[in-house]
This record gives C-alpha cells, structure tokens and sequence, in this order.
C-alpha cells in the first residue's frame, strides 16, 4: 500500500512520463519563447527524468545542465539518457535549486517546471534570485507552474493539498507575474490555460494512447484506485478553476 504518496511521485510510479500542470502544450509554448539553438547552454531545474532534458537535445542539439535534489530519479535520468544515447549533451547534477553549484552569468537559459509551486514565497524569491545570478545578461527564464484567477480560492488551494499531500503554495497570475519583476526580471510575458495533468485528453496528448490507457489500468488496480480517483476528481471537479501559467522572463 503506499499511502500519503506525493501526487508527482504516484503518477510517475504509474508511468506518467510528463508531471506538468499544463502538460505538453504550455512546455510547448515555453520552447517557442526560449530561442533555443545548438550554441545555447541551458539549465535545466527539477528535471526529474529528464523528458524535457532530452526533447530540447533532439531538437536544438543544445548544451543542458539538469539538475534535482533526488538522488533516485536522477539515476532513472541517467539510464533514459544513455539509451537515447544523449551522454554527450546532458550532464546530470544533484543539486539544490536555492544553492546552485554554477558560477554568475553562465547559462543561456533557465527552464523550470511544476517546482516554484511546491516552495513557499520567501524560498520561491531565493531560487529565483539564484536563476537570475546563473543567466547571462538577456538570457531567458521560462517556468511553469500552477495558478488561479479567482482571488476566493483558499479552500481549494487547502484541498489541493490534501489531494497531492505536499504544502504547495501557487500564486495568482498577477502575482507571479510581480514576483519576477520584484526578483530582478526586466520583463515578463506568460500564457495560461486549464490544467491538463489528469485530464483524459491531456494524458493523450502528453503520453500518447497506449501509455494512457497502461496509466489508467495501473490506476484503477486495488492498491492505487483510492489516490487515482481522488486526484481525478479533484483536477476534473473540485480543482476545475485552477490553472497552469507559463512565464518567459528575461534578465
């Protein structure tokens, strides 16, 4: 039985490849904001298995940096990353996003997914004070995290809680908006849409047919259909008035 599992970490038990609120489409439009190209070195932040990691390498043939503070998925990273055969182009690092073991003005680019979320405000404004001292002048900080219009939220920000069991602390999309620009951004431009983490369509769309269908069964199965339906209830019901936001900030 695994009770009290964190959400991210149950969904990737499942087969869950992409962890992001606003799946594949708003990790899309970071991209597309980023001018990723074969000179750019980039750092990646909470790359867990490193999906993105190795999406940008096959694209843009880029330099990626990934780093978290899991020891455990890192090695699962270094084994997806050996059999794209990707050694050459990402380097794993076990680090501290509040701490980085990089020196000033060194990246390109900064991505960052589902992360600032889980950290409260004080911590969320050292990591990204810690983004903007790695980045080079005019470099590019593309996150991507969980938000809200609705300023009367509390309750179900509360039940969010108790839904992925970890304190998360989103902000409005104003709010986050303002806390680029009071931790040093220049400028700001974001996007934001319905979440689509657990969403029959969004899974298809980030996983593919069979791998959601295989997710789904592994669900349902006895010892994992308890937290599967109260995490699909909560993001098709009680959480519909949630949202991703995608911010590209420059420095």
């Amino acid at each position: 039985m695994h009770k009290k599992e964190i959400g991210h970490e149950f969904l990737a038990r499942l087969g869950k490849k992409r962890l992001r609120p606003g799946g594949v489409d708003a990790t899309n439009w970071l991209i597309e904001q980023g001018q990723f190209s074969r000179d750019c070195q980039v750092l990646e932040v909470a790359c867990n298995r490193c999906t993105t990691a190795i999406d940008l390498v096959k694209s843009f043939h880029c330099q990626v940096t990934a780093v978290d503070l899991n020891a455990k998925v890192l090695e699962e990273a270094k084994a997806r990353i050996a059999a794209a055969k990707l050694q050459n182009n990402i380097t794993v690092v076990q680090a501290n996003a509040l701490r980085l073991p990089f020196p000033d003005n060194y990246f390109d680019i900064v991505i960052n997914e589902a992360m600032l979320t889980m950290l409260t405000n004080e911590s969320k404004s050292r990591a990204l004070k810690e983004y903007l001292r790695v980045l080079k002048p005019g470099g590019r900080l593309l996150t991507h995290d969980v938000s809200y219009e609705d300023p009367n939220t509390k309750q179900i920000l509360d039940d969010l809680r108790q839904t992925i069991n970890i304190p998360v602390s989103p902000l409005s999309l104003n709010d986050w908006r303002t806390l680029f620009l009071q931790n040093g951004f220049s400028e700001t431009t974001y996007c934001h849409g319905k979440m689509s983490l657990m969403s029959p369509l969004g899974m298809i769309k980030d996983e593919g047919l069979i791998d959601t269908i295989k997710i789904i069964v592994r669900g349902l199965k006895k010892e994992n259909r308890a937290q599967f339906l109260k995490m699909h209830h909560f993001f098709s019901k009680t959480g519909r008035d949630l949202c991703y936001i995608a911010v590209k900030s420059t420095k």
